[in-house]
């Protein structure tokens, strides 16, 4: 007898980059950063009082969207915490879609989307993006009556963004809820966090675990129309920000020298890696994120993601339409990329 609800029976759930143990791997599948915390964090992780564990945290991460109002220059009535930018993107489903109403999401992009509308029961209303993976004229129209639409910019997995001023237009077109995805908008030319201030039915969300090197914690924060912020509040776990995380998130936050210093270093590598990567004779598109997605110049993606992970080189391939002949790929130190380019030319023999 199988107890699951019969949506759930149906999925098949998502599925996380892969990891391994046991053995010496260069990792570069699932879009961490290369480099440790801020040093700010390992002297709030030396002086967080463990004897505390013992008391709840603070309900709504009241020091994180105080430190987050700082830094960002948005009321923290205006900002709510998660467990990761995941944990807040289920809360958006279960906030603004009824069971059978629809959601719509850009396509190819983030894998977890469609995951969410069958666990919520929404009716799924992918858009395709063009040819060159850019936004439909018409993607207001697409999405029609659907009250939340989400898309990720910069795009993941093919790492491009998409102009402001097109963001801007949709914004204004589109009736229900947009909700803008930035995981990766450190490592981007421009952002959408003014937009917030722009219009009541835009959500911006973003993670601790890319630019800030804190995919171990799982700490995501979004901003919003205080309103909305209020409707998903009622949605959120109570404490689904433990006391360690907001300390610790406070402490990253407070170090945007630190930040802007090691996205520096993973955007030039960016560069430096796609032009190798082009000379190679690869097609490389253009990458706003912290990672390059690319069509392999002489074997078959997934006989280049076999090859490489055989020599203990982690990278990320995706067997779904438009998408199974790339690559992706972790921008990792420039030791990494180096033995990651010296793999590829012996896999091209």
């Amino acid at each position: 007898m199988n107890y699951a609800r019969k949506n759930i029976q149906q999925i098949g759930g998502y599925v996380p980059g892969e990891q391994i143990t046991g053995r010496r791997i260069v990792k570069l599948n699932t879009n961490e950063n290369p480099y440790p915390p801020s040093p700010k964090v390992g002297e709030a992780v030396a002086a967080f009082q463990w004897e505390l564990l013992r008391l709840y945290p603070e309900p709504t991460a009241k020091p994180l969207r105080e430190c987050a109002e700082k830094v960002f220059g948005i009321p923290k009535e205006c900002i709510i915490c998660g467990n990761g930018s995941d944990d807040l993107l289920t809360i958006a489903l279960r906030t603004f879609v009824n069971d059978g109403e629809a959601f719509a999401y850009i396509s190819p992009s983030y894998s977890l989307y469609p995951v969410l509308a069958d666990l919520q029961g929404a009716v799924k209303r992918p858009i395709e993006l063009t040819e060159d993976f850019g936004l439909p004229e018409d993607i207001a129209e697409q999405a029609g009556d659907a009250k939340l639409l989400i898309l990720a910019r910069p795009n993941a997995p093919t790492g491009n963004s998409f102009p402001k001023e097109r963001m801007r237009r949709l914004c204004s077109d589109f009736k229900g809820v947009v909700w803008i995805d930035e995981a990766y908008a450190d490592f981007a030319d421009d952002n959408c966090l003014e937009l917030v201030r722009e219009f009541p039915n835009v959500v911006v969300s973003r993670t601790f675990s890319k630019s800030y090197s804190l995919a171990g914690l799982r700490l995501g924060i979004a901003f919003a129309n205080e309103s909305l912020v209020y409707e998903m509040n009622k949605l959120k776990d109570s404490y689904n920000t433990d006391r360690f995380a907001q300390t610790i998130g406070a402490a990253a936050l407070s170090d945007q020298e630190y930040l802007r210093t090691t996205v520096a270093k993973i955007r030039a590598t960016r560069q430096k890696t796609s032009q190798a990567l082009e000379a190679r004779g690869c097609k490389v598109l253009p990458s706003q994120s912290n990672f390059i997605f690319f069509i392999p110049a002489c074997r078959p993606a997934k006989e280049v993601f076999e090859k490489l992970r055989e020599r203990g080189l982690l990278v990320r391939y995706f067997n779904l339409p438009r998408v199974d002949c790339y690559v992706r790929l972790t921008v990792g130190t420039d030791d990494e990329m180096a033995e990651l380019m010296q793999a590829l030319a012996e896999i091209d023999k």
